[in-house]
């Protein structure tokens, strides 16, 4: 006889979501993951005292304050605002693009001034396609040139773009970069949401007020005692890759992936910022990421003598490796639709979360999904 209502095969925060849910509608819910710790990559080391985001820098926001409300019923936020840097070879842009960037870049003060310059350079790219007969832009060079032109291409897009994916950008698909947003503002501010910050303490308070009460397992591979494990509950809520789920039966479903280089520095602050990226082809890794400055307020970490960076390095995904950021070329997405036919067709199972729906998932989405959720 079934022990639970749910078994949850995945401690991230699509698993840990629906486990709140159904626990709190009354359900028995058993959570497992094949990790050593629960949160899937919204897991935090702590390392001197800093809560350092093991798989990458992970700032929620929202425009929802259903859902701003929500996490913060569960744990309370800080107010962390994004403004990445980039770094050219040395000289130092902010982002998103807007005034400040380009008058680093071309000494503009006004925002017509900025946008002539722009609109010259899209004209130029425009017309060239034109003349090779082209009526849209064929690739992710050509896009991108088409939206904010060539100095901020060459500059701020292009070695950034071919590191994160392993290919010229002349190789890549239009679709990749659907828009590159360009602010005529002093605005640093990364996202346009309403509201955003970080969990005070970090990612892991989070997780843990989201699974409180829950049964948790962590170090267990459920597709390896598939049937078992199955037997537990009722239904099964999967969160990993889907064509695994399946023994890849129509081959393997494509992503990039990260390696990370962490190092403790011995002091208080090493680039006076959470994130910058390295946007030149030259530079080996995409970003460093310096964590004690996510938490704001956080006197303890602010004051702590010591540092720690996080070297973010793309790199090509192959079976046994992590996988991060879907490809979603043509050759993928018809593959992947192969394979939620056979998802459809279960009747126990719930797919669920960035991998089983083989695509990236920001963490707002994700939640509000789940509250939408009403047949627990």
């Amino acid at each position: 006889m079934a022990n639970y209502d749910y078994l949850i095969v995945g401690a991230g925060l699509y698993g840990a979501m629906f486990a709140y849910r159904a626990h709190h509608s009354g359900k028995r819910c058993l959570v497992i993951d094949r990790r050593h710790s629960l949160g899937g990559n919204l897991y935090c080391e702590e390392i001197e005292g800093i809560h350092v985001h093991s798989y990458g820098p992970h700032i929620f926001h929202t425009s929802s304050r259903r859902v701003w409300d929500f996490v913060n019923s569960i744990t309370p936020f800080n107010s962390f605002v994004n403004c990445p840097i980039a770094d050219y070879h040395g000289e130092r842009y902010n982002l998103p693009f807007n005034m400040n960037t380009f008058r680093q870049m071309w000494g503009v003060e006004d925002p017509g001034e900025a946008k002539a310059i722009i609109e010259a350079q899209r004209a130029e790219v425009l017309k060239k396609m034109e003349a090779d007969g082209a009526t849209e832009p064929r690739n992710l060079e050509e896009q991108a040139l088409a939206l904010v032109g060539r100095d901020i291409f060459e500059k701020l897009v292009k070695g950034y773009t071919q590191k994160q994916w392993g290919r010229k950008c002349s190789d890549l698909p239009a679709s990749i970069i659907k828009r590159l947003p360009i602010r005529f503002t002093y605005d640093n501010n990364y996202f346009n949401d309403t509201f955003q910050g970080v969990p005070i303490g970090g990612y892991n308070k989070l997780i843990e007020g989201l699974l409180d009460g829950i049964e948790t397992r962590t170090d267990v591979d459920f597709l390896e005692h598939r049937a078992e494990l199955s037997s537990y509950a009722d239904k099964v809520v999967f969160t990993g890759p889907l064509d695994e789920y399946f023994g890849f039966c129509y081959g393997h479903l494509e992503y990039r992936s990260l390696r990370f280089e962490k190092e403790i520095l011995d002091t208080p602050d090493y680039q006076g910022n959470a994130v910058v990226n390295y946007t030149d082809s030259e530079t080996p890794f995409t970003r460093i990421v310096e964590h004690k400055h996510f938490a704001v307020g956080e006197t303890a970490v602010s004051l702590s003598p010591r540092t720690v960076i996080s070297r973010e390095f793309s790199m090509e995904w192959k079976p046994g490796v992590e996988p991060f950021y879907p490809v979603n070329d043509k050759r993928n997405a018809s593959l992947y639709l192969r394979y939620k036919d056979l998802a459809d067709s279960m009747e126990n199972v719930i797919f669920g979360g960035r991998l089983a729906e083989y695509k990236y998932l920001d963490m707002a989405p994700i939640v509000e999904k789940v509250l939408d959720i009403n047949t627990f």
